[in-house]
């Protein structure tokens, strides 16, 4: 069965183009809270610029993957998670191994975001760490709930060159000079390596498991080729999507039209994907310099929420009271622009699986567990649930907003939580991007599919993150 959606729009060319990179910029405030902010300076304190060259490995890495994940939703118009549902097998067993165990990272993950975020607030202004974390969850958590795509796009943008500008200011202020930042580029390893602090940074580098797939998304709902195809309530995919209907009409001038406007299409995604992941690895690199320079001449080696107290204490004994604002700023603007774009990422991904998993099942004698919970809820709250945005905004408000609340005021430390939900990142990624690559190359029409480089990328990442995984899985247990 080929995936091949029906109409394609005309592509925005020329400077138009930058009007669609929103996307990529949204998907980079989600991707470098947790990675920049609390494991780059940790690693830059211990290892300096050493490891500046896996870091450019993972990066490229990512640029192929969330290409791959965004390729299927503009040739389909169906999200990939859709694609992974097709796939043969057990009903449905692809989402469901993704599903249940990413409820308890978004809620874990959230939590400990907007400690980090709490910790930093409280550093400048009266008040305990608990307080602002929840101040700053419930600020999300109405402006996600109550904001269509397109608001929370254009705030990203707004908050992403911000984070930019201060990031790299702060890393030019202190002028490291070029020549270990060259000697970081070569292969090597740490003679004294400690894994407990490089495998945490190199699975939250740009993004975890599921920020992976949520660019595809982004780009759906920004509208790439054609967006996503409606199907609010519908049971069953339409028609026109069902299959590459008619393969001689694919060989006509309208077919030779669609395929060129679809690879367009996915050059204007590329240049969204390059954004994203140029810009993330400008602000990481930035934090990088700033760990290497101010914390591991002193022998400082922050653990949790205490990389905000020791990156604002650096910058104010160098600068005074700017240098405190500006890493304040950094640090407020990329967790709390990463807890924003996280809400959104998980919301719309767990009410897409919801509904992929609750298809056919509505109107059946053997309706199942899940679809009667899903009815339970619509009764009980009066939203429309299996509406794909009243569905998305309750996984917002229950699992990214009422459990981390739960989660912050229980655990003193929410951060040290986050490493239970690091195993769920290591597992995942190399499961999605392997089924991705497998959906890529047997659900699109063959034109359109990866090529040899694409491929061969993806399964080297792949590769990099099962093996990586592994380490992460050995040392945890």
């Amino acid at each position: 069965m080929h995936f091949y959606r029906d109409k394609v729009p005309d592509p925005p060319r020329g400077l138009a183009r930058l009007r669609w990179y929103g996307p990529g910029l949204l998907w980079m405030l989600s991707a470098v809270g947790t990675g920049s902010i609390l494991f780059t300076p940790r690693v830059a304190s211990q290892y300096q610029y050493e490891l500046l060259w896996l870091l450019l490995v993972v990066v490229f890495f990512m640029w192929v993957m969330i290409r791959e994940m965004a390729r299927f939703s503009i040739v389909s118009g169906l999200t990939m998670l859709e694609g992974m549902y097709s796939l043969k097998g057990p009903r449905g067993w692809a989402v469901w191994t993704i599903f249940i165990p990413q409820l308890f990272a978004a809620a874990v993950g959230i939590a400990g975001l907007s400690a980090v975020v709490g910790s930093a607030l409280a550093t400048f202004l009266p008040g305990s760490t608990t307080l602002y974390a929840l101040l700053v969850l419930c600020a999300c958590t109405v402006f996600t709930v109550g904001g269509s795509y397109m608001r929370i796009e254009l705030f990203s943008r707004f908050m992403a060159l911000i984070l930019m500008a201060v990031t790299v200011v702060s890393a030019l202020l202190i002028a490291p000079e070029s020549k270990p930042i060259l000697q970081g580029l070569a292969f090597s390893w740490p003679e004294e390596s400690e894994l407990y602090i490089i495998m945490p940074w190199v699975g939250t580098i740009l993004a975890g498991s599921m920020g992976i797939v949520w660019f595809g998304y982004w780009t759906a709902s920004r509208g790439y080729g054609g967006g996503l195809v409606g199907r609010e309530r519908d049971d069953e995919l339409p028609e026109q999507l069902r299959d590459e209907q008619n393969k001689s009409a694919t060989q006509s001038k309208k077919g030779e039209l669609k395929h060129y406007r679809i690879s367009e299409w996915i050059r204007v995604m590329t240049g969204a994907a390059t954004v994203g992941v140029v810009g993330g690895l400008l602000v990481i690199f930035s934090f990088m310099v700033l760990g290497s320079e101010l914390l591991a001449p002193r022998g400082i080696l922050p653990e949790g929420t205490d990389v905000a107290v020791d990156l604002t204490r650096m910058l104010s004994e160098l600068w005074g009271a700017w240098g405190k604002i500006l890493m304040l700023a950094a640090i407020i603007i990329a967790i709390g622009g990463s807890i924003l774009a996280n809400q959104d990422g998980w919301g719309r991904s767990f009410a897409d699986m919801s509904l992929i998993l609750a298809r056919g099942k509505r109107h059946a004698k053997q309706r199942g567990w899940f679809v009667e919970s899903i009815d339970w809820l619509e009764s009980k709250t009066g939203l429309a649930i299996y509406n794909r945005t009243g569905l998305k905004r309750l996984y917002i408000l229950l699992v990214t907003f009422l459990l981390p609340v739960i989660i912050v005021l229980l655990f003193r430390n929410p951060v040290q939580v986050m490493s239970a939900s690091g195993i769920i990142a290591a597992t995942h990624t190399p499961f999605i991007v392997v089924t991705a690559l497998i959906v890529n190359r047997t659900r699109l029409p063959k034109r359109l599919r990866p090529g040899v480089f694409s491929t061969s990328m993806m399964l080297l990442s792949g590769i990099f993150y099962l093996g990586f995984a592994w380490l992460y899985c050995l040392r945890f247990f």
